[in-house]
């Protein structure tokens, strides 16, 4: 039995799925609901919820015993794993419905910011109360919330009623960056590009880095050339690459050119290299430290919240400068080694040196093997001088290694 009788369904909008026996199943990402005939509201036929390695799943709502805005309850643990395919009579409630501009019984034209699915007994859901919001006025205020029934409002099936993006935006802020990039590709083209314009520079940035290139490319081309200049700023220097490396060459050279100099400056270094080194493939920016840094330091710096588990697992030690190329590489110490050590201990004084760096034209089978010899997450790579220019992390392996189109693969 469903514990409530009516739900917004923004609310539901990542909340976990359990099974009877409380052990999480996926999460909410949109509600399915069937048009019927005769001015009837729209039937909610279900679930679409997201599973281990991001696989996108039908749930029936015969399938759910509890709905509430704490939880959504099944009646058993086993799913149809098969992947959701719209029909096409079929309504995503989340990414068709959110933006909507629509009319009011009065001819006011408002957009629509969630929609409630309501029951009247078990198993059996409806579209029901939509909330909706005035459009601002003069000042930029925003205008009153109203509520009103489906039926008494117009355009809330029709293919030409203009879209927003606010609220689907609101919805979409919560995700991880790999979330939030599977959550768009699943949006309709015009739809997927107009939450992509919407978002700024850095979100845009992080959900671009998770997408399949072939999208990365396609974003990036409805983009004007300042924006997209602006973007590749925010993107990590060797995600950069891989994605500039995608474009025409004129197209290339003159996003580079628009970059500031300061940002494009490793993203040219990494473009000299041969595909399928460690060069090629290497993060740009580890951390990195001069001997006389302490370890307080150093743990310190892997505390920053924007770095990767996989770029925070070990602090590069190096002869000043510190940026790359930097001075003399000296060693690396791992975190594990950090924690133990005391606070105020110089990072000279415990570094391991007993790993030799790579070159930059080292091949991925020779650093795939390596890195599993020894268990390490991350290596450094050196120029002839001993000079630090980067390093190849674990996740820069397995973004090479795996098909082109994993990130496409839902099976």
């Amino acid at each position: 039995m469903p514990t409530v009788t009516r739900v917004f369904i923004a609310r539901l909008a990542g909340l976990a799925v359990y099974d009877p026996n409380g052990e999480q199943v996926g999460r909410i990402r949109d509600v399915v609901a069937r048009l019927r005939s005769g001015g009837r509201r729209p039937q909610v036929v279900g679930f679409i919820a997201e599973m281990p390695m991001r696989r996108q799943i039908f749930l029936p709502i015969g399938r759910v015993i509890s709905v509430d805005p704490a939880s959504i309850v099944l009646n058993s643990g086993v799913v149809n794993l098969r992947r959701f395919q719209q029909g096409p009579a079929e309504l995503l409630v989340l990414a068709q419905l959110l933006d909507l501009r629509v009319t009011t019984p009065t001819g006011a034209t408002v957009t629509v910011v969630d929609v409630a699915m309501e029951s009247d007994r078990p198993d059996q859901w409806a579209l029901g109360r939509v909330a909706v919001q005035e459009l601002g006025g003069r000042l930029g205020r925003r205008g009153q919330l109203r509520q009103f029934d489906w039926e008494e409002l117009t355009g809330l099936v029709e293919p030409t009623t203009i879209q927003g993006t606010e609220s689907l935006l609101n919805v979409l802020e919560k995700m991880r960056p790999a979330d939030l990039a599977h959550a768009v590709q699943e949006l309709p083209p015009e739809r997927k590009h107009a939450v992509a314009a919407a978002l700024d520079d850095e979100r845009l940035a992080d959900m671009l880095e998770e997408l399949p290139e072939r999208q990365q490319v396609e974003i990036l081309a409805r983009l004007d050339h300042e924006r997209a200049a602006d973007v590749l700023e925010e993107m990590d220097a060797d995600d950069a690459a891989d994605l500039l490396a995608e474009l025409p060459p004129h197209e290339r050279a003159l996003l580079l050119d628009l970059m500031a100099p300061e940002e494009s400056a490793p993203v040219r270094a990494l473009m000299k290299y041969l595909p399928n080194t460690a060069g090629a493939v290497m993060t740009s920016e580890p951390v990195i430290l001069t001997p006389d840094a302490t370890v307080a330091d150093a743990l310190a710096r892997i505390r920053e919240p924007h770095l990767s588990p996989a770029v925070a697992a070990q602090v590069f030690v190096t002869r000043s400068p510190v940026d790359t190329p930097t001075g003399r590489y000296l060693g690396a110490v791992h975190f594990q080694r950090l924690l133990r050590e005391p606070p105020g201990d110089l990072l000279g004084g415990v570094l391991d040196n007993d790993i030799d760096p790579l070159d930059p034209q080292r091949p991925l089978a020779e650093i795939t093997r390596r890195m599993a010899t020894y268990n390490l997450v991350a290596m450094p790579v050196v120029d002839e001088s001993d000079r630090l220019v980067g390093a190849v992390t674990v996740d820069d392996l397995l973004d090479h290694l795996l098909p082109r189109d994993w990130r496409e693969q839902h099976e």
